[in-house]
């Protein structure tokens, strides 16, 4: 079953409290999405290290609940 954007959003301001997520569905399908994550904890973190911790907030859903998910960091300023 897809994962809805509200649950995906959840668990990523879960992981990074402040954190900004906006969400757009790809495919029209609540299974393929896009995120642009808005986080202060991104400071001082390359777009690999920020990426992972996003993906760390979703765990063992990626690849299996969450099918698909594009990752957009951004530094607050």
């Amino acid at each position: 079953m897809p994962m809805a954007a509200a649950d995906i959003q959840a668990l990523i301001v879960a992981a990074l409290p402040g954190a900004i997520v906006e969400m757009h569905d790809l495919a029209g399908d609540n299974d393929h999405w896009a995120a642009t994550v808005t986080a202060p904890q991104f400071s001082g973190k390359n777009r690999v290290q920020q990426h992972k911790m996003v993906y760390a907030a979703l765990g063992k859903r990626m690849g299996g609940e969450l099918h698909a998910l594009q990752v957009t960091t951004v530094v607050p300023t």
